[in-house]
C-alpha cells in the first residue's frame, strides 16, 4: 500500500521562506482560485471599464463564478437615478471586461440600487474622552521619569485631537 503524499495541509516543513499560496489554508485556496483573481482585477480596472462617468454612481460588489447550473454573473451596486445609464452601457461592459481577460468571463450583469445618503460622523462628547483620560491618568502621574510622563501626557493630547 502506497503512502499518499500531501494528504493534509503543511505535513511537512520548508527550510526558508515560503510562498505565500502555501501558507494559506486549503478552502481560501479554493475561493481565491475561483473567483478572487477575476473580481480584484474587476476593481482594480474598475474606472477604466466602465469610463469616468459611471466610475462615480456604481461599483463592483460580487462576482458569482458559473456552473453547470447557471452562468458566471456580475453583481453593480447603483445609486439611485443612474440606472438607466449603466443599463444601456451594460453591453460595453461585457465586451470590455471579456476583452480584458482574454475570454468569456462574464455572461451576464445584474443591478441593485442604493441611496447615497451620507451618514455625518459626529465626535463624541468630552465627557467621554475625559472618562478615558481618567482611567489612564492616575497610571501616568505614577511615572517616575519627567521625560516619559511629559511625552504620555502629549500623547494622549494627540488622541484627544482626533
Amino acid at each position: 500500500m502506497q503512502f499518499k503524499k500531501y494528504t493534509k495541509q503543511r505535513n511537512r516543513t520548508i527550510q526558508g521562506l515560503r510562498s505565500f499560496k502555501d501558507t494559506l489554508p486549503k478552502n481560501i485556496k479554493r475561493v481565491i482560485n475561483k473567483k478572487g483573481h477575476i473580481y480584484s482585477e474587476t476593481l482594480n480596472n474598475w474606472k477604466h471599464i466602465v469610463g469616468d462617468d459611471l466610475f462615480k454612481v456604481c461599483y463592483p460588489k460580487s462576482f458569482k463564478n458559473s456552473n453547470r447550473f447557471g452562468s458566471s454573473i456580475l453583481l453593480i451596486m447603483v445609486k439611485r437615478g443612474h440606472e438607466v445609464d449603466l443599463e444601456y452601457s451594460k453591453k460595453e461592459i461585457m465586451d470590455k471586461m471579456n476583452a480584458l481577460f482574454g475570454n468569456t468571463v462574464i455572461e451576464k450583469i445584474k443591478l441593485t440600487t442604493f441611496n447615497d445618503e451620507k451618514q455625518i460622523l459626529t465626535k463624541k462628547s468630552n465627557d467621554e474622552n475625559n472618562v478615558t483620560n481618567k482611567k489612564f491618568q492616575k497610571k501616568i502621574e505614577s511615572v517616575k521619569n519627567e521625560k516619559i510622563k511629559k511625552s504620555l501626557i502629549e500623547l494622549t493630547q494627540v488622541f484627544k485631537e482626533k
